[in-house]
């Protein structure tokens, strides 16, 4: 039995200050929650945690710090972390 995705519920305004920040973004799911492009080419996965949940707290899951080798990617739980993911991207 195939369960609903659960988005984190800080993920949409995540979302929308990364697009008004230019990023371009694509919710994803899997592995992570979502990929981000900048102008330069470059691109990121970013994986939403609400700090509120404990589930949150707990960080990547083993299948995402698995698939994570060589991957760039961002565990954020604020806008303003999301968005100095995005500003390093841009680097």
């Amino acid at each position: 039995m195939r369960y609903a995705r659960r988005t984190d519920a800080n993920q949409t305004v995540i979302v929308e200050a990364l697009r008004t920040a230019g990023a371009k973004v694509k919710v994803i799911h899997q592995p992570f929650d979502l990929q981000i492009w900048a102008d330069n080419g470059k691109t990121m996965y970013i994986e939403v945690k609400n700090p509120l949940t404990p589930y949150g707290k707990r960080g990547p899951n083993p299948k995402q710090a698995e698939e994570a080798q060589g991957l760039p990617y961002a565990t954020v739980y604020t806008v303003e972390a999301a968005i100095r993911a995005y500003e390093v991207l841009q680097a």
